[in-house]
């Protein structure tokens, strides 16, 4: 699934070709890319066509485009699951098998959204202010926490609400409710710069751990989006259809049996959560076991 590094490449590429543009036709073209709006897809473009496009602006792993409007602000939000892509091109990709959506716009492009696995979509929301972070937001993202690149992310304030979870801290990490943005891939390398073994449990890591944790996991996602963040397959690409190159900076993530870039032991994959972590366990000592977890 696409992370903060990947959403923010998204949500920049479409900032420079829709900021300013009117849509003047909409369609959806598979019932579930407007689930998660009530009132179906032939409303929801009905209430795009002929909006204009303020912004794009990003929270976590969700993005929304603030309209123009006459009443209360409103936005389309969107999310881009496991392989939502948007598109701007200068035709139309009616031919392309995973379409869901487009858009004409008023300088002649086609917004398209893809989706191989039709798990991401779009859907409809009004905006209130957020007094932290200065914007407004969409109702339906304000239990999203704030992610570690916006103004209202307060680093001691997610750092005790992380000490008080009783649970691994990776697992915590992925809470988007916590701290937003990041994901599987992020939070093991992150946890491998901070030298923390996934399964330890966070309520018992020292602020000092904690805050370091969250630092490096700014830290490898800033140097994610310089590159255009990570694609290991087709699933990822940014507006112009261009995968970004950062998996080569890896350190630990799909690296299984590989050598650790910093000590030389081989990394190791884990099973967690259904998923897989993959941690150098000479560097990142793993957790005593103790009766009471």
């Amino acid at each position: 699934m696409p992370e903060l590094p990947e959403v923010e490449t998204v949500r920049q590429g479409l900032a420079h070709h829709l900021a300013g543009r009117t849509v003047v036709t909409a369609s959806a073209l598979h019932p579930r890319v407007a689930r998660r709006h009530l009132l179906g897809g032939v409303d929801l473009c009905d209430r795009l066509t002929g909006r204009r496009c303020l912004s794009v602006e990003r929270r976590g792993k969700y993005l929304w485009m603030p309209l123009e409007s006459q009443d209360e602000p409103e936005a389309l939000v969107a999310h881009l699951g496991m392989s939502g892509q948007f598109r701007v091109t200068d035709q139309p990709l009616r031919g392309h098998r995973h379409l869901r959506f487009d858009a004409l716009l008023d300088d002649g492009r086609w917004l398209s959204f893809l989706d191989q696995r039709t798990f991401g979509g779009l859907s409809w929301d009004v905006l209130k202010p957020d007094l932290l972070e200065l914007r407004e937001v969409p109702v339906a993202l304000r239990q999203i926490a704030p992610d570690p690149f916006e103004r209202g992310f307060d680093m001691d304030t997610v750092a005790a609400t992380i000490r008080r979870r009783r649970s691994e801290i990776k697992r915590v990490l992925l809470d988007q409710q916590v701290v937003s943005g990041i994901g599987n891939i992020y939070a093991d390398e992150a946890l491998w710069r901070a030298r923390v073994h996934p399964e330890r449990s966070a309520h018992r890591m020292p602020s000092k751990a904690v805050v370091a944790t969250l630092d490096a996991a700014r830290e490898v996602m800033a140097e994610a989006l310089g590159q255009g963040g990570t694609s290991f397959d087709d699933l990822y690409v940014n507006v112009n259809g261009e995968s970004g190159y950062f998996e080569r900076s890896l350190a630990v993530y799909g690296r299984q049996d590989q050598a650790c870039r910093r000590c030389g032991a081989p990394i190791r994959r884990l099973h967690f959560m259904n998923r897989s972590s993959f941690v150098c366990q000479r560097c990142q000592r793993p957790p005593r076991r103790t009766p009471s977890g």
